[in-house]
């Protein structure tokens, strides 16, 4: 079976819950985290989002700052870790905000989405292969963006509209 540095896939036998045996391919993947950065230092918060080269979409998507979660490190630690490299951001205050599964029909990847609050800019770090553009992006423009099909990710549209329901309640 096809293995990678990020992921493997196995071949299961599973009972189905109405008792049917099937055959699943399961790609398995350690997870991963996606920080909704949020600056609150203005009367209307904004949100940090990245703007990079996706090669499987094949196109610059707006995205909130993700990666996956490497041996040993704790959900935390992987998005304190993901923000500063990838956009020499770090924060006072985190919170776990969401979690999902990306798409649980073959894919057993589970992502935590953290609310970051306290926002300090530093030096990004990226690794040799990102070419980032990050962008301090008012709330409602996100949302406005995700709505009309400019952000196309869905941890991002995700994300945006749950802060946005949080703020408002």
């Amino acid at each position: 079976m096809p293995r990678g540095p990020i992921f493997s896939v196995a071949t299961q036998q599973v009972r189905e819950p109405g008792g049917y045996v099937a055959r699943r391919d399961i790609v398995q993947h350690p997870g991963s985290v996606v920080i909704l950065a949020v600056d609150e230092a203005q009367a209307r918060p904004r949100v940090l989002l990245e703007r990079q080269y996706r090669h499987a979409a094949k196109s610059f998507l707006w995205e909130l700052p993700a990666g996956k979660i490497d041996p040993g490190e704790t959900e935390l630690t992987a998005a304190k870790r993901e923000l500063l490299e990838e956009t020499g951001y770090a924060a006072a205050r985190w919170s776990l905000a969401l979690r999902f599964y990306v798409s649980p029909g073959f894919l057993d990847e589970s992502m935590a989405v953290f609310w970051a609050r306290g926002l300090r800019k530093g030096d990004a770090m990226p690794e040799e292969d990102e070419f980032i553009t990050t962008r301090l992006v008012p709330l409602l423009q996100a949302l406005r963006m995700a709505t009309h099909g400019v952000i196309r990710d869905a941890k991002t549209i995700a994300s945006i509209l749950w802060l946005e329901r949080k703020l408002r309640t």
